[in-house]
């Protein structure tokens, strides 16, 4: 259930709460059954979370519901927009905790980037996700929440279609509360995205692989592999060091055999450091025999760490091999660049100023 502070008084979230519970409270004050799914579509599907705004529902019951809930128990603590269209979320939860979440616009596709922790513990050596660990899972309902502030930030006319689970976290270490909020993003009541165009990224857990496969969605898996040889990739990440490149491999086959669905696996281009025509070479012969899509993601830097973007010309060469070696091969494009849109970025932000503006600890309280 989730809770909100404003001004000094706790309210509960009307979005947490059961149908049971606002039922209830709804007939106390004399109100109708159907009152509840049209609270619910107000804030889902009409993308309302003002509640003098929901024009249908008596005056009276807006002012109590306003006196006695908050629509969500998240807050937006920060919201960049790019010239592209790109809109990047800071959410607050409840717990005075931060995550990010991404609208990427392109065409008539509406993307959302969806994050599952509140940090991430994978280590990937050149994430600002994980510069600090993981701090806790994501509860569904956090998740669920930052769907809706996402189809906020939209125009009347457009609705979100795609979803990309390649936000802050490592999904599938969260993946029992993951697919509560898949089921609302696809079901009729929640936001109706077809379940086709939806994409969980992994770095690559392959029990965690296998167990989603034997959920029968049919969503698409995205394996970040970021290097084509168990060397390399241990120092990209550090915590592979437990897990082989083979055994991802077999888990991902067995992914694909099981669901049918094709499996990307997607590379981030770290300039100097796994970008150059032997590593190209080495990842066509890894991923040899497999129908597979590879995205190719040119590095967006981060502050405080030496990595840095190819050459473009470097990261053509890298995909020519690939491409010649019969493979599907996408060049992200850079979106959001310029507000901080990679991840874990702007949360990293906002951690250094109020660690700035904080007071000096007294070492109390330890």
């Amino acid at each position: 259930m989730g809770f909100h502070l404003v001004d000094s008084v706790i309210k509960e979230s009307i979005f947490s709460a059961s149908d049971d519970r606002l039922q209830s409270w709804l007939e106390e004050r004399g109100q109708p059954r159907f009152r509840v799914p049209q609270i619910r579509q107000w804030i889902v599907q009409r993308r309302v979370v003002d509640f003098e705004k929901m024009t249908d529902l008596p005056a009276g019951l807006r002012t109590e519901l306003a006196e006695h809930w908050v629509p969500l128990a998240s807050s937006i603590a920060k919201e960049n927009v790019d010239a592209d269209g790109t809109t990047k979320l800071l959410v607050r939860l409840a717990d005075g905790e931060h995550v990010e979440c991404v609208l990427i616009p392109e065409g008539e596709r509406r993307t959302v980037c969806l994050s599952t922790q509140v940090g991430c513990g994978m280590g990937c050596v050149f994430c600002a996700s994980g510069l600090k660990g993981v701090v806790r899972n994501l509860t569904s309902l956090e998740m669920m929440e930052q769907l809706v502030w996402l189809n906020l930030r939209q125009s009347a006319t457009d609705r979100l279609n795609h979803v990309v689970v390649m936000g802050m976290g490592e999904p599938l270490a969260n993946l029992d509360n993951l697919m509560v909020a898949l089921e609302f993003a696809t079901n009729d009541k929640g936001l109706g995205i077809s379940a086709r165009n939806i994409t969980i990224s992994t770095v690559g857990l392959p029990g965690r692989i296998r167990q989603l496969a034997m959920l029968g969605k049919p969503y698409h898996l995205a394996v970040s592999l970021h290097a084509p040889n168990n060397e390399l990739r241990q120092q990209i990440v550090p915590t592979a060091e437990k897990i082989e490149l083979k055994d991802i491999l077999s888990a991902a086959d067995h992914f694909r055999d099981k669901t049918g669905r094709q499996v990307t696996f997607e590379y981030v281009l770290l300039g100097g450091i796994n970008d150059q025509a032997e590593h190209a070479s080495q990842l066509v012969r890894l991923l040899a025999q497999r129908d597979a899509m590879i995205n190719l993601i040119p590095y967006n830097p981060v502050s405080g760490l030496s990595y840095r973007t190819p050459m473009p010309g470097q990261s053509r060469d890298f995909a020519m091999t690939l491409r010649r070696a019969g493979y599907t091969v996408k060049i992200r494009k850079r979106k959001g660049s310029k507000i901080n849109a990679a991840c874990g970025q702007l949360r990293r932000v906002h951690q250094d100023v109020v660690s700035l503006t904080s007071p000096p600890s007294t070492g109390e309280n330890r």
